[in-house]
Order: structure tokens, then sequence, then C-alpha cells
């Protein structure tokens, strides 16, 4: 019944239209709106950014216009803050466990001589690996620190 009622609301649209326009004919359709590639740019004026034809935009998901937009910082703020946060902090920035890794990884590619300590490789003291992070860390804040 939908259909019926728009079919003949086109019809009347047709015929109310001046006289001095000629018809639509196949070949004088309008053409679709196509995607086209992105320059990234901002959207063109007028149009909705990625809008489909709910009109949910890129923020699908159930998310609507309703809701807020997360807070966005100017740049350069966030940096000042966690560089605040991490002078202020003592503790390592490195995980113990994949630093402990990197250890044993290039202690074994150093090692010559297999015969004494077989597969197993070197026994550690977790003091000696504590000691290797520190003066790690503290090297590579001091290298950052000039660049």
């Amino acid at each position: 019944m939908a259909q019926t009622v728009q079919r003949g609301k086109r019809k009347q649209a047709v015929a109310d239209s001046p006289p001095s326009s000629p018809p639509l004919s196949a070949a004088k359709k309008p053409r679709a709106v196509t995607a086209r590639k992105s320059t990234g740019g901002k959207a063109p004026a007028g149009r909705a950014s990625d809008a489909g034809p709910s009109g949910a935009g890129r923020r699908g998901s159930g998310q609507g216009a309703d809701q807020p937009r997360k807070k966005r910082f100017r740049p350069g703020t966030v940096a000042l803050r966690e560089i605040r946060k991490y002078q202020k902090s003592t503790d390592l920035l490195i995980q113990k466990l994949p630093f402990s890794r990197v250890v044993r990884e290039i202690a074994l590619d150093m090692m010559t001589d297999m015969v004494d300590y077989g597969d197993t490789g070197l026994r550690w003291q977790s003091s000696a690996i504590l000691a290797l992070q520190e003066a790690t860390e503290a090297f590579l804040v001091h290298m950052f620190e000039d660049a």
C-alpha cells in the first residue's frame, strides 16, 4: 500500500512540474552519489561524513548523537602530564620478566663454552638482573633527555 501512495505522489509531482522543463528521459537521469577517494581532509560541506542509510555515521554500534564526545586535550598536554607522573615515580618502567628474557637471550648468544653449562645456560641472581635493569633504564632516560 505504501508503494502505491509513493507512486501516486511521483506521478503527481511530474504532472505539477512546469511545462517548460522536459520530462526526465533515460539519458538524463540524475547520477547516483558514489563514494569518492578520501584525500585526508575534512568532509565536503553539506554532507554527513560516512553517514549510512540509517544516519548513524561513523560511530555506529548504538552510540547516538545525544551522547557527549570524549574529551580531547590540546597537543602536548597529555605528554606533559605523563612526564610529571614518571618524574615523580621511582618504579621501573620496563617490566621485569621481558627484560630478564632479553638479558638471558643475549647472555646465551655471547656464550662460547657450552660444555660446562649444558642446555640450561647460565644461572642468574635476581639482584644481578635488577641491577642491569636499573642501569639500563638510567642510561635510556639520560639518552632521551639529551635527544
